[in-house]
Parts: C-alpha cells; sequence; structure tokens
C-alpha cells in the first residue's frame, strides 16, 4: 500500500444472518440516507437548512460509514456463502487503480 493511503477496517457483525439480497437491499437503504443527508447539506430539500454545518458533515461521515459497514457485510456474505475470494478481488481492484493512475 502507498505511504499516503489510508486503511479502514470494518468488523463482521454478529448475531445477524445476512443473505445477498437483504443486504442489496439495506446498502440501498443505506445510501438513500447519505443522499438524504448531503442533500439537507446542500439544502436541496427546499427547507431552511437550521442545523450546523459541522453537524451535518458529521451526520455525512456516519451515514457514509453505515454505507461502508453493509458493504463490508456483503462481501462476508459472497466469501462465505458464495466461496468469493474477496482477497484477490481487493488486489486486482487496487491493481486496477493503479493502471487507471489514482495510485
Amino acid at each position: 500500500m502507498p505511504e499516503d493511503a489510508k486503511g479502514i477496517s470494518l468488523p463482521r457483525l454478529a448475531r445477524l444472518a445476512p443473505t445477498l439480497e437483504s443486504t442489496a437491499l439495506k446498502l440501498m437503504e443505506e445510501a438513500g440516507e447519505l443522499g438524504a443527508a448531503i442533500g439537507k447539506y446542500r439544502g436541496l430539500s427546499g427547507e431552511q437548512v437550521a442545523e450546523d454545518q459541522a453537524d451535518i458533515l458529521r451526520r455525512i461521515g456516519q451515514e457514509l460509514l453505515d454505507v461502508a459497514q453493509t458493504a463490508v457485510t456483503m462481501m462476508f456474505v459472497l466469501e462465505e456463502h458464495y466461496q468469493v475470494d474477496i482477497a484477490r478481488l481487493l488486489s486486482e481492484h487496487v491493481a486496477k487503480l493503479y493502471r487507471k493512475g489514482y495510485m
């Protein structure tokens, strides 16, 4: 990993029995909540923004982490139920980013 790269690690959640379909639906729900938070920050709902911008940006960060957690959960589902090699896919993904000049 490049020196300037940041990593994030999210846990496998306990007491859940996610399926590919339930996780996909949850991912869409969380993405919608992220979109709503961004819309509020930009005043796209038409209402007057009464919240402090720092609070709204914090909410955006929280919603983004919910999206990321749900995406990670889907990766666990793919690994555990469908034997998809996520580590290999991650390596291929990073190689693609290098090829495209993003890293």
